[in-house]
């Protein structure tokens, strides 16, 4: 009986913490969907132009690029709940630098430094959420993550209708997120499961051949989302059709990616993780071959629902993958690679889909797309057992 209690205790600590560092991750993803498109607001109020906007906007994702690799290092060196504690603050001091500075040059240093510290405050988040999840339940945990990701940043555009974009309340609210979400961690620190484990290291490079496959699916996953959000309201432009309809299409494909991450979730621990990712690739490149013939019908809306669930439910299926397949330094250093593959991808296919844009017209967004998430499928199919 005596064992049994002290099961139950420890059960509800570990959900506990869980629902805290989910908390803390919801608060992060807020502050990070409110800070994107204020920035672009301002700098557009200023005269400067799109090219020059984009430019600026890039620098957040190369800070997460370069800083990847020293996550690790830093969890070992100095903990990970202080590393995460730090970069929390940090987070909320480069957020006031950047509403006080108000300068686009100035900004491409703070942008780029905003993306190095917050980028390890989402990977040992994300580290922990993967640990302190049941095994027989990580498929729904995992689901319930990204859900929360992906609403948090949906509702930090959403912030900005309530406080406007001019002067400093915005930037207020920001920082008072990324504050709160140092204060959600600070809650449940003591119970979080210890990542900065000594003993075999592995550092993000050498993770890379360990899973090059998962990698390959994160860069698909993270490009193709990038290259939708950028690009699918040029795309409609070659049908005529009004701005307001693609933004509504825009809405209901991250609908789709809100509602749909704890069904494939819970689908993954009926079949394996490894399945349903093969599946949603498939079904994301039947998407990318249906999206020329149905734009301009009716069923386009419940065809691009599914296509930002299953699109998102690659990433959400490596990484439960991860999690299942890697512990320790291991876990640490792939999560830290999936945040630098997923900056690569970001950075580098929305250029690739928009040339192929300027060369074939709009095909080239679907035809872009359709080729990477095919050439995964075919890998997938081709190797027996992924690594």
């Amino acid at each position: 009986m005596i064992a049994t209690g002290a099961s139950g205790n420890e059960t509800r600590m570990q959900w506990a913490a869980l629902t805290g560092v989910i908390a803390t991750v919801s608060v992060f993803a807020i502050a990070q969907g409110l800070s994107y498109p204020l920035l672009s607001f301002i700098l557009q109020r200023q005269g400067i132009s799109p090219a020059m906007i984009g430019l600026s906007a890039a620098m957040t994702p190369v800070g997460f690029i370069v800083s990847s690799p020293l996550i690790p290092a830093l969890a070992r060196r100095f903990g990970a709940g202080r590393t995460a504690l730090t970069c929390a603050a940090l987070s909320a001091i480069m957020l006031a630098l950047i509403g006080w500075t108000q300068n686009v040059y100035l900004w491409f240093p703070l942008r780029f430094l905003i993306g190095v510290v917050t980028n390890p405050l989402y990977v040992l988040s994300e580290i922990w959420v993967i640990a302190l999840a049941p095994p027989a339940r990580r498929g729904r945990v995992m689901g319930i993550y990204s859900t929360v990701i992906s609403a948090g940043f949906a509702a930090g555009p959403l912030c900005l209708l309530a406080v406007g974009t001019e002067g400093w309340p915005p930037f207020l609210v920001g920082i008072a997120a990324f504050v709160f979400c140092g204060a959600c961690l600070a809650l449940v620190l003591q119970r979080l499961p210890k990542v900065d484990e000594a003993g075999h290291r592995v550092s993000v490079m050498g993770f890379m051949p360990m899973a090059w496959l998962l990698l390959s699916a994160v860069v698909v996953a993270a490009g193709f989302e990038q290259a939708v959000l950028a690009l699918l309201p040029v795309y409609g432009t070659y049908y005529g059709i009004a701005e307001a309809r693609m933004s509504a299409l825009l809405s209901v494909m991250i609908a789709g990616n809100i509602a749909m991450q704890v069904p494939l979730g819970l689908l993954a621990e009926r079949l394996t993780a490894r399945l349903v990712r093969f599946i949603c690739v498939s079904l994301t490149v039947l998407g990318c071959v249906l999206l020329p013939v149905l734009i301009e019908t009716p069923l386009i809306w419940p065809c691009v629902f599914i296509w930002g669930a299953v699109s998102y439910g690659i990433y959400t299926m490596s990484i439960i993958e991860l999690g299942e397949r890697f512990t320790g330094s291991e876990l640490v250093a792939g999560n830290a690679a999936f945040s630098l593959m997923w900056g690569v991808g970001g950075i580098a296919v929305p250029p690739l889909a928009g040339g192929a844009m300027d060369i074939l017209g709009a095909g080239g967004l679907p035809i872009t797309l359709g080729a990477i998430c095919l050439a995964l499928a075919v890998t997938t199919v081709m190797r027996r057992r992924i690594v």
